[in-house]
């Protein structure tokens, strides 16, 4: 029997319980899913490519079937490579299909991999890497949004103490 792999790409800086709880479903509807952690080059990020694979590995280590690797390159390749028969990727919205779909369409060409799309918990539509920096750079409480070694990472990446950046 072949497996069923799917690859879950995204930059995860810093991953998030959005995050957690796509991978978590995506691991339900397939054998095994590869978190695929890239670069985006549009955005500067505040933790380094290693750092944000360790704590994604770290955040999935209780979920048999997942794995954390990094894509160097184009995701086409990285599907190829793992086999993968799907991308997944989550959606809170409108604007998140709007950005998303034109690059499903580009990997389909690129790989003939077809890109399923997963309606976000609507509990953590708000919750976005972008914004957990935000709140997280002003001292403000991520530990609710984010796993505690997140937390930890991103508090040090700003120069401020856990304690005194949870309120």
């Amino acid at each position: 029997m072949t497996s069923r792999i799917a690859v879950c790409p995204g930059s995860f800086d810093p991953v998030t319980v959005g995050h957690l709880d796509l991978v978590r479903r995506a691991r339900s509807l397939f054998d095994e899913v590869v978190v695929a952690v890239g670069i985006n080059a549009g955005k500067s990020p505040l933790l380094d490519a290693q750092a944000r694979i360790d704590l994604f590995a770290g955040a999935v280590a209780d979920l048999d079937g997942v794995r954390v690797e990094r894509m160097p390159g184009l995701l086409a390749d990285l599907c190829r490579e793992v086999g993968a028969s799907a991308i997944v990727k989550g959606l809170r919205g409108g604007a998140d299909f709007d950005a998303e779909h034109p690059m499903a369409l580009m990997n389909r060409h690129l790989s003939e991999v077809e890109t399923v799309f997963v309606i976000g918990d609507p509990a953590l539509a708000h919750v976005s890497s972008s914004m957990v920096k935000d709140v997280a750079r002003y001292g403000g409480d991520i530990t609710d949004v984010v796993p505690p070694r997140v937390a930890e990472a991103v508090y040090t990446a700003f120069g401020t103490d856990v304690k005194d950046g949870a309120r």
